[in-house]
């Protein structure tokens, strides 16, 4: 399970300006966010407009990583509420070498719990990977407590769950109850507070351009430096303030671009960050990355 610690980039997806997955800028953020300390890379998030990629990009975007890294830890993100889509995503992680695989659970029609679980279930058998449950109930409208999540966690096809909720108490539990399993961390600016409650590493977006301020924020606590890893942990938080001003996904691809990157802009119908909005990402945050 060492393997699977520590601070893992939820990479964004790079567009040209013919709105394709751009894989030369990719390939470089990979080895920028390598430089940086990351232990790994969850491919194919919710950070990567998973939602707004054919099943190919998905494949694409795959096999660029792992090319590029091709020692780093990956997990890769099959999530879709196609089950069909989702199960060819596996096989396609499980053939490319890839470690693990996770996927959020589905979503909008409301699925029952028994409906979900048979969902991971499948997705799990079909990859013959460990898997991940990506807990978002913000925005997959699904909230699971212990007994629900415990029903993962009690099954050794599932390596863990990466932990994206404010609940913290839930997040302890998962980790007292089940304390052989891995527990991520999904929100940046809470990364403290769920090392505190036992997570062990984080999985996170703005890691694509700072991620040393979280691998640092994870030594700092295990030397016992909390105060250090606060200060850390405030000056992150500003940084986050901003993005989300304006937009988190947009602002972090802007943000790449004014650091020397080509990453474009989202894909519709996300927007893109007007002059005065990039001009305070110039001045609120590159000076402080």
């Amino acid at each position: 399970m060492e393997k699977y610690k520590g601070i893992y980039t939820a990479l964004l997806t790079p567009f040209d300006k013919e709105n394709r997955v751009n894989k030369k800028e990719l390939e470089k953020l990979v080895r920028f966010n390598l430089s940086k300390g990351v232990k790994g890379f969850y491919v194919g998030g919710s950070t990567a407009e998973a939602f707004l990629l054919s099943a190919n990009e998905r494949k694409q975007i795959m096999d660029v990583v792992k090319s590029t890294a091709p020692e780093a830890t990956l997990i890769a993100h099959v999530g879709s509420i196609n089950e069909l889509e989702a199960t060819e995503l596996a096989i396609h992680a499980k053939n490319s070498g890839y470690d693990a695989i996770s996927s959020v659970a589905p979503f909008y029609y409301k699925f029952t719990f028994n409906e979900i679980k048979n969902y991971y279930f499948r997705l799990a058998d079909a990859a013959a990977l460990p898997m991940i449950v990506y807990h978002f109930p913000a925005f997959s409208g699904v909230n699971m407590g212990i007994s629900e999540m415990g029903q993962f966690l009690n099954d050794n096809r599932f390596l863990g769950i990466k932990y994206t909720s404010n609940d913290f108490f839930t997040m302890e539990q998962c980790k007292s109850n089940f304390h052989e399993k891995i527990v991520y961390n999904g929100f940046d600016e809470m990364f403290l507070a769920g090392l505190s409650m036992g997570a062990d590493g984080g999985i996170g977006s703005t890691y694509n351009f700072m991620a040393d301020k979280f691998v640092k924020i994870k030594s700092l606590f295990e030397e016992g430096k909390i105060s250090q890893a606060q200060e850390i942990q405030k000056e992150a938080n500003k940084i986050i303030t901003v993005l989300c001003k304006i937009g988190v996904m947009q602002a972090e691809k802007e943000v790449l671009n004014q650091l020397g990157f080509d990453f474009g802009i989202c894909r519709h119908p996300f927007g893109e960050p007007t002059n005065e909005q990039k001009k305070l990402i110039a001045k609120e945050i590159i000076p402080f990355i």
